[in-house]
């Protein structure tokens, strides 16, 4: 194995000889983020599935969202004492709200573990990763140990990773994704 090999290295493809080269040459790294991209993809799938069906993790079955339970009506309204809690509350419990805020963690769980899709869903971790950030200020101390950054800003960061190293051609379905014609004409859904 030689040395470039064993590095992170990065190229931006400019011809269509070019584009058949991988964005990240290193195929450790290229396996890395793959794995990176599976685990937070189904973080997320986690999350949708534990708050639709109830599993007993953080969602009891008889809150879950198929039972007529509020997905969000719990996390808002103890959002509602920091800076922007009056917004949270009103949006605490919202049909709408509920159905943006889980489709929202199905595709950005669906899209990261099929690696298809990593354009929308950065946009879409963006948005998801700054609500929860802004429904946390003022971060105060003994509720988080970090009074700047938390965990959100991990998948926001992650997520727009993904789509600048093409994450989904390793161990994802990119390639085939890429194919279809609605992706070709409205590439901000690659």
């Amino acid at each position: 194995m030689s040395a470039t090999t064993d590095r992170l290295e990065t190229t931006t493809t400019t011809t269509a000889a070019d584009a058949a080269q991988p964005v990240v040459r290193s195929e450790p790294a290229r396996r890395i983020i793959a794995a990176l991209r599976i685990v937070i993809g189904f973080n997320f799938l986690w999350s949708f599935l534990d708050k639709a069906f109830g599993l007993g993790y953080n969602t009891a079955a008889e809150s879950a969202w198929f039972a007529g339970g509020s997905p969000t009506q719990g996390y808002l309204m103890g959002a509602s004492e920091g800076w922007f809690g009056p917004m949270w509350s009103a949006m605490a419990g919202n049909p709408v709200v509920d159905v943006l805020f889980m489709m929202a963690l199905l595709g950005l769980g669906l899209a990261a573990i099929f690696g298809a899709g990593l354009r929308l869903a950065a946009g879409a971790a963006v948005l998801l990763s700054l609500g929860f950030y802004l429904s946390q200020l003022p971060i105060e101390a003994g509720v988080a140990t970090n009074p700047v950054t938390t965990s959100h800003w991990y998948y926001l960061l992650i997520f727009l990773l993904f789509p600048f190293v093409d994450a989904g051609r390793t161990w994802g379905v990119a390639n085939i994704w890429e194919r279809f014609a609605i992706v070709r004409k409205a590439p901000w859904l690659r």
